[in-house]
């Protein structure tokens, strides 16, 4: 999710999509890539680390841990409390589920020093037969994704996996319960979310680029301490030292969204230490910051197209139609609701909030009538289910993690004069909906970040690792269905096994297709490699 309600589309991964079908249910009317290996968590190069890690990699990385890291034991505990959702309602996740604290370095290049919690949530395997593999460890995407909240509220999806594992869901470091990154308070959020993200005057590109160097400003303020540390590298080395903590020799794992990158360079990390991951709804992990929203504009505009035809309507006819609703919007908000208005930019959020899931169209088609009619209120709840803001105006801190997440990883950086002069009108023209923000946000996104970016592309090749299961949708929105292939292509021959859904939404396994659960399932279960270039319609 961008700022100000513009669209970030990568920002909550999987997670948005199942909170955009349960407000669409209840009647509403609802990257950042990694380091390069090697790097610090503070994304600049280091000078004396491998980067890669094999059999010895793996081994040095988990000896250099001091032995408070290395040999803790997890204090499980029932979790009669709700889980935090931030700026949504808090689930209680029943009596079956575990939560513990699990100490990792919080600096890798220093690992006897300070160290940080990662929050972990469990629900023990339910199988009787003594066939117990090992855990399961979930990512749902963002970057800024809890996966403490979103596991308990989707578990039904994985009852199968949970016969010979336990499931277990984390917040990554600067997320939610492991030292979330905070940046601005409610107020200043609504404010932000007032502003034009496609600015059209000298004064709306001053207070444009204004809020984004005060929302950096804000983040050095109030998490200076993590906000050098929350690289993807520093996750992925998280991800070992969980894995080392729950007793597995292998790394178990399956990755949504930008999970997938988060996969993918662990992978890279400790190729030996990969168990069996799945990485669906997949990043391009060869795409630069230019590359990826551009691919996020083309992704968004394929799947509103494919909304379209769904209803009847040419492409062409039903885009033209958005595109005069939100020039409507910007030299006129519409009223929606008591003290609340539909603006341009948060018009756009709720417009690309449905995409994620074929179950929500019903919801645009009724917002986009609505709205045209006069009434933004239905297009505003869709906007406030993706930016986080609950009844009482409060607003998830996943934004903020994910921005400082996706900061930390990519070097990417540009000027207004570049978006410009470079690729303003390219955007336009690949998706007249979407593409005008996602160009702007080249330029603002990172604008004035404290911390500095660590690569161009992640690094995600994974010689020797073992076959990875990599599923892509040709209807994705947010993450299109070519960056699977080349992920599957960068992990590396006999390592990336990659699966084709013919299908919309993002993520193929949550989307209830037989085949894509079969292919999955197997693989997860019983170790099951499905034949090259599988596909499931």
């Amino acid at each position: 999710m961008t700022r100000r309600g513009a669209v970030r589309a990568r920002a909550h991964g999987w997670v948005a999509a199942v909170v955009l079908t349960a407000v669409a249910a209840s009647g509403c009317g609802t990257g950042g890539g990694p380091p390069q290996p090697g790097a610090t968590d503070d994304g600049r190069a280091a000078s004396a680390r491998p980067t890669t890690s094999g059999p010895a990699g793996s081994a040095s990385f988990e000896s250099a841990l001091p032995a408070a890291v290395r040999d803790q034991k997890l204090a499980w505990k029932g979790c009669a409390a709700p889980v935090r959702a931030r700026g949504a309602e808090a689930v209680a996740p029943g009596g079956e589920w575990q939560c513990a604290t699990a100490q990792v370095p919080l600096n890798h290049r220093q690992p006897a020093g300070e160290t940080l919690g990662i929050a972990l949530i469990r629900a023990r395997a339910t199988g009787s037969d003594g066939k117990r593999i090992g855990s399961l460890l979930f990512n749902f995407g963002g970057p800024g994704g809890s996966g403490v909240a979103a596991l308990p509220a989707m578990d039904d999806l994985f009852g199968t996996l949970r016969g010979r594992y336990d499931l277990v869901g984390f917040d990554p470091r600067g997320v939610a319960d492991s030292s979330e990154v905070v940046c601005r308070d409610d107020r200043a959020t609504e404010s932000s979310l007032a502003l034009d993200s496609t600015p059209d005057t000298p004064a709306e590109e001053k207070a444009y680029f204004a809020d984004a160097k005060a929302f950096g400003a804000g983040c050095a303020e109030r998490s200076g301490k993590i906000l050098p540390h929350v690289g993807t590298t520093g996750a992925a080395r998280d991800l070992d030292v969980l894995r080392h903590v729950l007793g597995d020799e292998k790394l178990h794992y399956v990755g949504f969204s930008y999970g997938t990158e988060l996969g993918g360079v662990y992978a890279h990390l400790f190729p030996k230490r990969v168990g069996r991951l799945v990485l669906d709804a997949v990043i391009d992990p060869s795409a630069d910051l230019v590359g990826h929203s551009r691919n996020q504009a083309l992704g968004f505009q394929r799947a509103l197209d494919n909304y379209f035809r769904s209803g009847g309507t040419t492409p062409r006819a039903g885009t033209a139609r958005v595109v005069r609703l939100l020039e409507r919007l910007d030299a006129a908000p519409l009223p929606a609701g008591p003290g609340r208005e539909l603006t341009q930019s948060l018009a756009l959020t709720g417009i690309i909030a449905p995409p994620y899931s074929r179950s929500s169209w019903p919801a645009l088609t009724e917002a986009l009538s609505a709205a045209e009619r006069g009434d933004g209120t239905p297009l505003l709840r869709l906007a406030d289910a993706y930016n986080g803001r609950d009844r009482q105006g409060h607003y998830s801190t996943a934004h903020h993690s994910q921005r400082a997440i996706s900061c930390a990883d990519t070097k990417g950086r540009m000027s207004a004069r570049e978006v410009r002069a470079k690729h303003l009108a390219d955007f336009r023209r690949v998706s007249p909906v979407f593409g005008p923000y996602l160009a702007w946000d080249l330029a603002g996104w990172c604008a004035s970040w404290p911390v500095p970016g660590a690569h161009e592309t992640p690094e995600v090749s994974a010689p020797g690792a073992a076959p990875i299961l990599v599923v892509g949708g040709t209807g994705d929105p947010a993450t299109p269905f070519e960056g699977s292939l080349r992920m599957a292509e960068e992990l590396g021959r006999g390592v990336g096994v990659h699966v084709t859904y013919k299908g919309e939404g993002h993520g193929a396994y949550p989307s209830g297709n037989a085949c894509v659960r079969q292919v999955v399932d197997a693989y997860v279960l019983d170790g099951k490699i499905p034949a090259a270039g599988t596909v499931c319609s």
